[in-house]
């Protein structure tokens, strides 16, 4: 007659063990997996925000019109200026703008682009010739922005690109500002402008933009 025998106290540690191995393992790599859709999902979303950013500013900068304006300081300011000495890195006058609630108001807006806290900015305006009380509509493009520069050239004859699609920045400024010791001047818009975003963890996004003839 064959006795019955247990597991023995080692025999029940072992398989303890490898169940516990069994389940580290497991544990890990399903981690590992949803740590990988996380990041996917994150950089899918950033991807898209890029995108996004990219086609407001093109279809602001296609709609450019050649109308100055008046600040809240009562001066006259350009249809287009900008660069590092500007007020905004970019701003202009454009045209297209939707008016669904048929508001008397006119179909032209100012709109500015700049970077404040690493995030880039999108500025409108409810009129083009302000006063002192008006105050801009801001949306929030872009996080995570390293740099933010526009360049203009000023003819487009000038334009020159290699063959390795290279732009030669020689002929191009980086300011776009009219002469300021002529009082009520204004600058006339350039021929071609390129924005140039430097985002963390993705380096240079660029755009070159050949204006309308206004």
């Amino acid at each position: 007659m064959n006795s019955l025998r247990g597991f023995t106290l080692i025999e029940v540690l072992i398989a303890m063990a490898i169940t516990t191995f069994v389940a580290l393992v497991a544990y890990s790599t399903l981690s590992t997996v949803i740590t990988g859709v996380d990041s996917i999902r994150t950089e899918a979303r950033r991807l898209h925000e890029l995108n996004r950013a990219v086609d407001v500013i093109s279809r602001d900068i296609r709609q450019l019109t050649n109308r100055t304006i008046t600040d809240e300081f009562g001066t006259q300011v350009s249809a287009l200026e900008g660069g590092p000495l500007a007020r905004e890195t970019l701003a202009f006058t454009r045209s297209g703008w939707h008016n669904t609630t048929g508001a008397p108001r006119s179909g032209l807006q100012r709109v500015a682009y700049y970077v404040d806290n690493e995030q880039l900015i999108r500025a409108s305006y409810p009129v083009l010739d302000r006063a002192s009380a008006t105050e801009p509509r801001e949306a929030v493009l872009l996080d995570s922005i390293d740099r933010f520069e526009v360049r203009f050239l000023p003819d487009i004859e000038a334009l020159r690109i290699s063959r390795g699609v290279e732009i030669d920045r020689r002929f191009w400024e980086e300011n776009w500002l009219a002469d300021i010791s002529q009082p009520g001047a204004v600058i006339e818009p350039p021929a071609a402008v390129e924005v140039i975003l430097e985002i963390e963890g993705w380096g240079e996004v660029e755009r070159l933009y050949v204006l309308p003839a206004l």
